[in-house]
């Protein structure tokens, strides 16, 4: 298998490792704009089976280039890129994964179905954690039931040690949470589409020592698509984000003075956004870089052979102390690595799909185990 990952930064060099540590994969060409260092986890794969080189994935005569030297491309990079470079690898026939993140993005997406199936390749959006691993488990969560009530899913990336005054250490980058804390959610209430505020409906998520409690708040994009697909089916579906309990109401507070507001104010005869301000001064004592944690837990309610229950899975993942790979990164990178082996081997059908509508969780939970991401699912 020959594959292309696109972006060099902390989600690309994870899928990269981990594509190189199957024999099965002969290369692993690492695209980015300009490309750097690379870490140190790396350094081991130097040699024909890695190669790095500067892409403008804005060049797209450049990017057909690329991609015609592929069998699956994996995308690290922004989502704003994700449908142009869709649109390329089904034109040039080779199979595409990206980290997604956008709903509209995807939807935009799904136009390709036709071509992709005429193509013989898939394209996979949203196939990070969340969007991505979270809703293969919920969608496996509600294969196990004959009717489904209600599906909770929760999330978070933490810093293994939290510290005043957020208790949180930036897992992917502060513009991406200032968009999450700012933006509405799209959720199923009584079985129809729904927004409501984001860090709303604070609830607590007791998770095993040392983790401990955390606290769930509202945030967008984690549901993706199944919003649409369960609409009418099932009554109540719901994404949450997990942290440390005090960080929303902080949150909360901060937005709600206008700290994280996108128009430009007069500050002593400059004009000033503060959300960039914001994103300035709180992004630096935010980037601590201390070893982190990942919590996810999904819990579906429902009936099966006429009996209801409830059933909840969860994942906790740590810091690679030895590799240097954070767990943000072996929860993402790996998973979209992962999804990009299964489409090169073959393992999923033709089509433009999110992970909930094609992943064989089985087998994908299985390469998760693999690589030490425990799927499990927990007792009453």
């Amino acid at each position: 298998m020959r594959m292309l990952v696109l972006g060099a930064g902390l989600q690309g060099t994870a899928c990269t490792y981990d594509l190189l540590k199957n024999p099965s994969v002969t290369q692993v060409v690492l695209a980015d704009v300009r490309v750097g260092t690379l870490p140190a986890f790396l350094a081991p794969f130097t040699g024909p089976r890695l190669e790095a080189i500067a892409l403008d994935v804005r060049d797209a005569d450049a990017v057909r280039a690329v991609f015609s030297r592929c069998d699956a491309v994996m995308s690290a990079i922004p989502y704003y890129f994700n449908a142009p470079l869709a649109a390329i690898a089904v034109e040039m026939g080779v199979h595409f994964a990206d980290l997604g993140g956008n709903t509209e993005i995807v939807q935009e997406q799904k136009k390709l179905d036709a071509a992709a199936k005429a193509k013989g390749i898939s394209v996979i959006p949203d196939t990070g954690l969340a969007p991505g691993m979270v809703n293969v488990i919920a969608q496996h969560g509600i294969d196990q039931f004959d009717t489904v009530d209600s599906v909770k899913l929760f999330v978070g990336g933490l810093p293994q040690t939290p510290e005043p005054p957020l208790g949180y250490q930036i897992a992917y980058s502060i513009e991406g949470m200032v968009d999450y804390y700012t933006t509405e959610s799209l959720v199923v209430r009584h079985g129809q589409p729904a927004h409501v505020s984001a860090l709303s409906e604070l609830e607590s998520v007791l998770f095993a020592d040392p983790v401990g409690e955390l606290e769930a708040f509202h945030t967008a994009g984690g549901l993706s698509t199944m919003v649409y697909r369960y609409a009418g089916v099932i009554p109540t579906m719901e994404y949450k984000t997990l942290r440390f309990p005090g960080h929303a109401r902080v949150m909360e507070a901060i937005r709600d003075l206008g700290l994280l507001g996108n128009e430009a104010v007069d500050v002593k005869g400059q004009q000033v956004v503060p959300r960039d301000v914001f994103v300035r001064v709180a992004g630096e004592k935010l980037r601590k870089g201390k070893p982190d944690l990942v919590a996810l837990r999904v819990v579906v309610r429902g009936t099966k052979d006429g009996v209801s229950g409830t059933r909840s899975w969860e994942v906790l993942d740590r810091y690679d102390a030895e590799h240097g790979i954070s767990a943000m990164m072996r929860t993402t990178g790996y998973t979209l690595s992962i999804t990009g082996q299964l489409q090169a081997s073959g393992a999923i059908t033709a089509g433009v799909h999110t992970p909930d509508e094609c992943m064989p969780a089985t087998r994908y939970f299985a390469m998760l185990a693999e690589r030490g991401v425990m799927v499990t699912e927990l007792t009453s």
